[in-house]
């Protein structure tokens, strides 16, 4: 099969010829045709989980993905074949990923079925992105009545988080540079879209008691602290996707920290189908690339600037 994989930590991405998995108990072979392309994959690739996590090489890159069932071994009942499926397909033990024409899941991953008249392309763009940006509405208890700002909005988890926030109730207010890019943050529900930069000033103009939360998926620790002086106080709440927080030292400024790490589920997955499927959630796609294409797409995201997802057809 055609997949796209790295030789070792840091090599440059590249097309390769590899067996096909084969499934065994427990386990279903889905026939990927498009995989979604995220930050992780290329930070994988660096050698992100060194250590924690067995990793077997070739390393075929990539989690997210969408297609169909073609197979499944023995034990297997949820699914059957040809049934259309999204989801996570990363397996380091194994070495295998969603850059490529087949990948194997179990029962217990992050795979579900997929929502009805959605096109492969579409269902691949959503998986990690947009379970990230449910996960991190949750954890920070937005709520109706609140203002949340949304640092990064325009990338694949931001434009999610704009939605959720506005679909329970809160102002948004997101962070886009280009008319493009501030009219797409406008349609999706933000009130007020700001220039990326220097953030606190203006945030105090608009809310002078300070916004109640600021998810930020782009800053380090030392940008967040840029932006502390227009969090509300006591009770706000900061949430990163990139590990930039002290809550110890947060909470003694009377500040929630939440460093949020992804917890995908099938569960989640079928709850953003029907949300899909409602209507009432949007994934916009930046770039559609063929397979061949994915060590450019994953260069181009390493440079940043993203609006929307990256998707790779099979």
């Amino acid at each position: 099969m055609r997949a796209v994989a790295v030789a070792e930590f840091g090599a440059v991405p590249e097309v390769m010829d590899l067996p096909a998995p084969v499934p065994g108990p427990g386990e279903f072979l889905v026939h990927l045709r498009a995989a979604g392309v995220n930050p992780f994959d290329w930070k994988v690739a660096e050698g992100l989980l060194r250590g924690a996590v067995p990793h077997a090489f070739p390393l075929i890159l990539g989690s997210d993905g969408a297609g169909t069932v073609h197979s499944v071994g023995p034990g297997v009942t949820a699914f059957r074949p040809g049934e259309r499926v999204y989801g996570q397909f990363l397996r380091l033990p194994q070495g295998l990923g969603s850059y490529a024409e087949y990948a194997l899941a179990t029962e217990e991953d992050a795979v579900a079925r997929m929502p009805e008249q959605m096109l492969f392309t579409r269902a691949a763009a959503v998986p990690t992105a947009t379970m990230t940006a449910y996960g991190l509405v949750e954890a920070a208890g937005v709520d109706a009545g609140q203002k949340v700002l949304v640092v990064g909005a325009t990338g694949g988890v931001g434009q999610s988080v704009v939605q959720f926030a506005r679909d329970r109730g809160a102002t948004v207010l997101a962070t886009a540079a280009g008319d493009r890019s501030r009219e797409w943050m406008r349609h999706l529900g933000a009130s007020e879209v700001l220039d990326p930069g220097p953030l606190a000033e203006r945030l105090l103009e608009l809310c002078p008691d300070g916004v109640h939360t600021v998810i930020d998926l782009v800053h380090g620790a030392e940008g967040v602290a840029e932006l502390l002086p227009a969090v509300h106080r006591p009770g706000g709440t900061v949430a990163s996707t990139l590990g930039a927080l002290d809550p110890e030292e947060l909470r003694g400024r009377g500040i929630t920290g939440i460093n949020y790490s992804n917890r995908g589920s099938a569960r989640l997955l079928a709850v953003l189908a029907d949300l899909i499927g409602a209507g009432r959630l949007q994934v916009h796609i930046d770039h559609e690339d063929p397979l061949e294409e994915a060590p450019s797409a994953l260069a181009r995201l390493r440079e940043g600037g993203a609006r929307g997802k990256t998707v790779l057809r099979i």
